[in-house]
């Protein structure tokens, strides 16, 4: 199976639809009049259709075990045509449209066989997706286009040359998947007037988006928090607490993080952790959803 472990929990829902098609209007009164011989087609197929979402991870090979936490299934008569709804939702890290599609697939299925006894021109038409929501491509466009980022390495060693960066590298590459453009990478040694500096120079330059990435941690040269939170108009904890939360899943050591975040201007800044793992699991994280805040700060709401 595709590795989701790096994606978030988020609501996630789908309606899909199927349609059976009669022959007869025989057919519909005796569904209506519940005299079908093998019993309540409705009720029956509805039931079906319960059972084939919640054993969908269990047919199809690709598909992830997950929490069904919702399901609605209806139904709408259209002349000799059986309109069928099926709706999922849950709170994971994937979507629900096979689900909701595998669903709507058992309870047609279900209805062909209790109405084949008595019509035998029943066919089912059409099964597919009407909507999906939830996951990153929904936050995906909810930001202004143009944003561009300054990323700052803070290290006394990649400064020094002794080491190769590394989280910087990653945390352009998920700016720019983002359509963030990166304008600006530095690298500089672990002093306050230095990180302190590059805030004011890139803030004055104007860029969206400044991303500090190393110097919080709790060794004596990790100054990074310290250097920047004076300069902040505003501080965001949310953002970082929902970077630790996310970290903290995956690894015990998370919680050591000092990262902050807030505001300068309009500017966002971040500071995240220096390893490439932690700084690629933050921006995992945070993005794309975290760009919503430029609408928000240019009064767009989204």
């Amino acid at each position: 199976m595709v590795d989701i472990t790096h994606k978030s929990n988020t609501l996630r829902m789908a309606v899909a639809q199927a349609i059976v098609t009669v022959s007869q209007q025989a057919t519909i009164d005796a569904i209506v009049n519940k005299t079908v011989p093998k019993g309540d087609v409705f009720e029956m197929a509805k039931v079906a259709g319960l059972f084939g979402v919640k054993k969908t991870s269990d047919l199809i090979p690709d598909c992830h075990p997950l929490p069904i936490e919702y399901t609605n299934i209806s139904y709408e008569i259209e002349g000799l045509q059986l309109l069928i709804t099926v709706e999922v939702k849950t709170i994971y890290k994937t979507g629900v449209e096979v689900e909701a599609m595998h669903g709507a697939s058992l309870v047609a299925l279900t209805m062909y066989d209790m109405l084949k006894p008595i019509d035998k021109g029943i066919e089912i038409n059409t099964i597919k997706l009407l909507k999906k929501r939830g996951g990153k491509s929904d936050y995906k466009e909810k930001h202004p286009n143009g944003l561009t980022a300054g990323v700052v390495v803070c290290s006394d060693s990649i400064s020094a040359g002794t080491k190769k960066d590394r989280a910087g590298k990653a945390i352009i590459h998920k700016l720019e998947d983002c359509g963030v453009e990166v304008v600006a990478y530095e690298i500089i040694p672990d002093e306050v007037d230095e990180i302190q500096r590059q805030v004011a120079l890139l803030h004055e330059q104007g860029k969206d988006l400044i991303i500090f990435t190393g110097g919080t941690g709790l060794s004596p040269r990790d100054v990074t928090p310290e250097a920047v939170l004076p300069l902040l108009d505003r501080e965001i904890p949310g953002i970082m607490e929902a970077a630790r939360s996310y970290g903290q899943d995956r690894t015990p050591y998370a919680m050591l993080s000092r990262s902050i975040a807030g505001t300068k201007g309009n500017t966002l800044i971040l500071t995240l952790p220096g390893s490439t793992k932690g700084a690629s699991e933050s921006m995992d994280a945070l993005f794309p959803a975290l760009l919503h805040i430029f609408g928000i700060m240019k009064g767009k709401q989204h």
